[in-house]
């Protein structure tokens, strides 16, 4: 079963908040509010899912992610998927979510996929550095002359106005900032890395040298995984209808 969390940004306070969960398992698509689309008065359910407390279910996947996937009649599809790295060949919908995040224009969602161990005890976790486009041209410039498996050294960043536990990452010699880890790395694993600095290795993946900025660096995180740090396992990634009766129940 493919699973990937849905996350959504208060317009007021600018807070992020686990609010949807998506699966896919034999050719069903399956989408349940979380508990965290409940901690906000600001938030409003999406397009015809306005029950929060009702498990939704669809052998297509729902327009509020099909929206969020380029077309593969698009000619510029092929560099997209050049461009994750991935199969032309095969179905990429929920890699596409998970690496692009759904973004769109000023869009306030995001989309993630839960990072889950390995054979070898590991978790490898793939994403785009976040934030190039808002820093200096400079920063682009020594981004392009990254190479596959080059070091990455991460940061806390806690004097950043949006976000006290922001982790930014950096080159080595000479240092630039290349731009910040995703949000839920920073939920989850912000302690873990604070705790175990060493145990945590960041490379660069892929440096598309043609693509838009939120396309540019590609990373990979590596750590060995530690039961402690469970992640997506907190109250806000928790479906709404755990608490409530089975459907057949209410039915009957």
């Amino acid at each position: 079963m493919k699973k990937l969390f849905l996350a959504w940004q208060d317009p007021e306070n600018r807070r992020w908040y686990t609010v949807g969960q998506l699966t896919e398992d034999d050719g069903m698509f399956r989408f349940l509010y979380t508990k965290g689309a409940k901690r906000s008065k600001n938030f409003i359910p999406f397009g015809r899912m306005q029950n929060l407390e009702t498990e939704y279910v669809s052998k297509d996947l729902f327009p509020l992610f099909s929206n969020r996937i380029l077309s593969k009649s698009r000619p510029e599809y092929a560099e997209l998927v050049e461009w994750l790295n991935l199969d032309e060949n095969k179905d990429n919908t929920f890699e596409m979510l998970s690496l692009t995040a759904g973004l769109r224009g000023t869009d306030s969602l995001e989309i993630f996929q839960c990072p889950e161990p390995d054979q070898a005890g590991y978790f490898d976790i793939s994403f785009f550095c976040h934030g190039l486009r808002h820093l200096p041209k400079e920063t682009l410039s020594r981004v392009n002359t990254l190479a596959t498996g080059e070091k990455l050294y991460v940061m806390q960043d806690i004097q950043n106005p949006f976000d006290t536990f922001a982790l930014s990452l950096r080159t080595g010699d000479p240092a630039t900032m290349v731009g910040y880890c995703p949000r839920y790395l920073i939920e989850d694993f912000g302690l873990y890395i604070k705790e175990n600095p060493n145990a945590v290795e960041f490379q660069v993946y892929k440096v598309n040298v043609d693509a838009p900025a939120q396309l540019r660096l590609m990373c990979k995180m590596r750590a060995p995984w530690v039961d402690k740090y469970q992640p997506c396992s907190g109250d806000q990634y928790r479906p709404l209808v755990d608490s409530l009766p089975s459907l057949r129940e209410v039915a009957g």
